[in-house]
């Protein structure tokens, strides 16, 4: 009877003790995945100023590219919208790609625009942030795919099933676009610098 008693013990304490570090384990990819997310939205939030930005400085030479101007303000605005899930963000960013990269095509008809200097400082700032998004996007994908195998694989699945520990989602639109919003100002083979006294909201200085 007292070895059996043992035995039973023994068998809670394991079972407790795996139980305490599945369950940890979880809780620690869920705050990973929040982590990770509050890094894109800088990103992103940086993306929208900068647009914000390049669009006021482009109406000051093309203002009769009305229709245009505004699909990007629309879409920057859509993308700006709170409570979007990652999915839905990742749908309204790939929207304000493709507003921007129709108004940056009517761009090339204006020399004198794209040899402004505050316009040059956007381009590479606003570059350089696409690329640290997709760089953020991958790293939360991982950690958004560590989560749920855990969440949906036994025998953890039963400890997030008790405490409600449910699966991310990850930041990439449904159907044909799977790819991270992204921008190509035809710099992707350059030395971009990482972005320098940007405060937000304001457009930067000329790059000296």
């Amino acid at each position: 009877m007292t070895i059996a008693i043992i035995v039973v013990v023994v068998l809670l304490v394991v079972v407790v003790g795996w139980a305490v570090v599945t369950y940890n384990g979880l809780i620690r990819l869920r705050n990973l995945v929040q982590e990770a997310w509050r890094q894109i939205d800088v990103e992103l939030t940086r993306r929208h100023d900068l647009i914000g930005n390049l669009v006021e400085t482009v109406k000051g030479y093309a203002a009769h590219e009305r229709g245009t101007l505004e699909d990007v303000v629309k879409a920057r605005s859509a993308a700006m919208a709170p409570g979007q899930s990652p999915g839905q963000q990742a749908e309204s960013e790939n929207m304000l790609s493709q507003a921007l990269g129709r108004l940056l095509a009517i761009v090339e008809a204006y020399p004198d625009l794209k040899a402004n200097q505050n316009f040059l400082a956007l381009q590479t700032e606003l570059t350089s942030t696409e690329d640290r998004i997709a760089s953020a996007r991958r790293y939360y994908n991982a950690t958004v795919r560590d989560l749920n195998t855990k969440v949906e694989t036994v025998p953890s699945n039963i400890i997030a099933g008790m405490f409600h520990v449910g699966r991310a989602e990850y930041f990439e639109a449904v159907g044909e676009q799977r790819e991270a919003p992204r921008v190509d100002f035809g710099q992707r083979d350059a030395v971009i610098p990482p972005p320098s006294g940007y405060t937000g909201g304001t457009t930067p200085p000329p790059p000296a």
